[in-house]
């Protein structure tokens, strides 16, 4: 009994340490969970009506469009801004079809696979043109080449056929589904948008007025007392009026996505003299070799240009535009001097060593002869070659050899900006280049023959055999590094903006601004290379600055102040106070000119109270007046006139955008030649509710609750 009373003594202590037991397992895993979840929301791109997307998925598509663009260009990559803009696209794609995918369901809108098959057999969308699948006689979509093709690859994915085979007929089945997603969301867009349109009315009431502020044209004679007249200075304006205009035009200054502004010092490194004069003897020594009958491969090479020499003649627009200019006043022989070229930051030195004139398209066939050793190989040529300068049928013979002997083209684009090019290559595309229509030639080579004929030859035109030397303007490690310290030497000392801005100007540097950067933006300041900033820019506090960012290409230093945070909602009063004032000014201004203007009964009494007057004629409703005398478009003007009868005076002076008006109608007509049509009028109006109602993605993505996270990981 006595041990069971010690126990009892202990029951709260006992009570305490399992309760933290339990405490401590509860948030061990409420850790882990936390933890878990932040993972997950640490990889997603972003998130549309609660459908979130992770980084592996969006990549997934950007790889997928880039895949299609490959394709459809015949490109073997994209540059960096390329890159930028398939992002773009397939994130709208993104947040348009889940918006869209979800009120469609709503309301019970679906794309059938008849409805797809329908739109294949039809073969008329735009889309369709841009597959393999066109019938090249009829130049039209053809639903039978692509059932053919689904059933060739899966009979290839079963058999297990050739590799290369395989996977070309992967990237043309991936670049079908694509279409055929495509294809179905384009479709779903069209039904939505059917039936908003369906919604959206006209009327013969409607239809009459339209035609009315179309046709129905007004000539006046206008008084104006422009606010250009009437001194900023003699407006005052308080705080009152600012917050009263601010609560008139408030839902103006709603934001749907969070922006920041920013003040930045970006310093670009460039080459310093004895970085050019280093550069400049490199230049003069190439240029010297070149005098000198030295190899130009070998000069061209040492002096690490960046275009290489192949020794093949090519046409002027091969070459950059510097370099084409300079050819065309060259005398062949001629070496240049080193000279400037501004907007590529280079160096260049050229030597015109040939210019011929040869054929831009030319037409040949081959025979290609191997053997079981080279000899074999080009005794067989010669037998060959021997047999065509005889007679024999060129096609008939190749395909003795299993060839086909057919014709082909070779244009000059197709050889004449590669960067390196071998013996063999060079001799092939100087014989096509030079030999006449109908000569035969047998090209012996280490590794076998080829019997070469060429057929035709098309557009003859002057090609220059040039060595260049071309070479940026770089700056060396030590130039870097002299800026790297002066520049981490200014951030170091400034720690805040105050200390940024008063000493730019001692360091050599100065301070810029933009305000209203958003984060689906791509870079700062135009610099490639950003993403870190931009990531401190959207973590950062007001007032912060950042670390010293090196970006661009390896060539710009940057420091960051966050100065302001405009988050989803209302702008503040302060933050749009620049644009409120210009409206109070223009308000107090029109209130100033009313008051001149108060009493007048016509024209003439408004030019004596100063007012400007002039004629203004075909005035229409459904187009604002331009008025010369205020600088300005007035549609307020335009809407004031056609409510006013010919030969009457306006009721009340016109407020418009750049002054204060009154007026007469003298005349009102309909437009020559314009004639009413119910029916067509109708069908106008129809069509533009439709257009309105192709607007109704806006409306939608600003209820959708995006949120754009690509800045973190692009």
């Amino acid at each position: 009994m006595a041990a069971i009373g010690k126990i009892r003594s202990w029951g709260p202590v006992l009570a305490t340490v399992i309760g933290l037991a339990l405490f401590a397992f509860i948030a061990e895993e409420m850790f882990r969970s936390c933890e878990a979840t932040g993972n997950e929301r640490r990889q997603q791109v972003g998130e549309v009506l609660g459908k979130k997307i992770s980084v592996q998925d969006f990549q997934s598509l950007v790889d997928e469009y880039q895949e299609v663009l490959k394709m459809t260009q015949g490109r073997d990559n994209l540059s960096e801004e390329e890159l930028n803009q398939v992002k773009d696209q397939v994130w709208q794609q993104f947040v348009n079809n889940t918006i869209l995918e979800t009120e469609a369901k709503k309301v019970g809108l679906t794309v059938t696979d008849e409805e797809l098959q329908n739109v294949l057999k039809a073969g008329t969308n735009s889309m369709l043109m841009q597959t393999p699948f066109v019938n090249q006689q009829t130049g039209r979509f053809d639903v039978s080449q692509l059932t053919k093709f689904l059933a060739d690859y899966k009979k290839q994915q079963e058999q297990g056929g050739n590799a290369e085979m395989m996977e070309q007929y992967t990237r043309i089945y991936n670049y079908w589904k694509f279409i055929e997603k495509t294809l179905r969301q384009q479709l779903l867009g069209q039904k939505y948008q059917s039936l908003l349109a369906q919604s959206l009315l006209s009327n013969p009431i409607s239809a009459k007025m339209a035609f009315a502020g179309q046709n129905e044209e007004s000539d006046i004679l206008l008084a104006t007392v422009p606010y250009n007249t009437i001194k900023d200075a003699d407006v005052e304006v308080s705080d009152a009026d600012l917050k009263a205009k601010y609560d008139e035009k408030k839902e103006q200054f709603k934001q749907y996505v969070e922006s920041r502004d920013i003040k930045y010092v970006d310093f670009q490194v460039v080459a310093s003299a004895a970085d050019r004069a280093e550069l400049m003897k490199t230049m003069k020594n190439a240029q010297q070799q070149l005098e000198s009958g030295m190899a130009p491969a070998e000069v061209v090479r040492k002096a690490q240009s960046q275009i290489a020499y192949t020794g093949i003649a090519a046409t002027r627009s091969a070459f950059p535009n510097d370099i084409a200019v300079k050819i065309d006043s060259m005398q062949i022989g001629q070496v240049s001097a080193p000279f400037e070229t501004a907007y590529d930051n280079t160096l260049n030195v050229v030597k015109l060593i040939n210019k011929v004139q040869q054929p831009d398209s030319v037409e040949y066939r081959q025979i290609q002869v191997g053997g079981a050793t080279a000899e074999e190989a080009h005794k067989l040529a010669d037998s060959i070659y021997t047999a065509l300068k005889g007679g024999a049928d060129f096609e008939v013979l190749a395909k003795k050899y299993n060839q086909t002997g057919a014709k082909q083209w070779m244009t000059s684009a197709m050889y004449e900006r590669a960067q390196t090019m071998d013996d063999d290559t060079k001799e092939y595309i100087q014989s096509l280049n030079t030999l006449a229509a109908g000569e035969l030639k047998n090209l012996q080579f280490s590794q076998g023959n080829i019997v070469l004929q060429v057929t035709d030859r098309k557009a003859m035109v002057n090609k220059f055999d040039v060595a260049v030397v071309k070479h940026t303007i770089d700056f060396s490690k030590t130039t870097y590094s002299n800026a790297y310290n002066n520049f981490s030497q200014y951030v170091s000392e400034n720690k805040d903006l105050e200390g940024l801005e008063k000493n730019a100007q001692k360091f050599g540097f100065r301070v810029q601004e933009r305000n209203d950067l958003y984060s689906s933006e791509h870079n700062v300041a135009g610099l490639r290379a950003t993403r870190e900033a931009m990531k401190w820019i959207f973590d950062a506090k007001a007032g912060e600055v950042s670390p010293l960012y090196e970006c661009g290409n390896n060539d710009h230093l940057l420091v960051i102040a966050l100065t302001g945070v405009h988050p989803v909602g209302y702008r503040t009063m302060e933050s749009v106070k620049d644009q409120l004032k210009m409206e109070v000014i223009r308000d107090k201004k029109f209130e100033k000119a009313a008051a001149q203007l108060a009493g007048v009964k016509d024209i003439a009494a408004a030019k004596q109270k100063g007012a400007v007057v002039d004629s203004v004629r075909q005035i229409t409703f459904s187009a604002p007046v331009f008025v010369q005398a205020a600088g300005a478009s007035e549609p307020a003007l335009s809407g004031a006139v056609a409510a006013v009868k010919q030969g009457q005076f306006s009721p009340a002076v016109i407020k418009g955008n750049g002054g204060a008006y009154l007026f007469q109608v003298l005349s009102k007509k309909q437009r020559e030649g314009a004639k009413f049509d119910e029916k067509q009028q109708m069908q106008m109006l129809k069509q533009q509710a439709q257009q309105a109602a192709g607007r109704f993605m806006n409306e939608m993505y600003l209820k959708a609750d995006v949120v754009d996270n690509r800045y973190l990981f692009f």
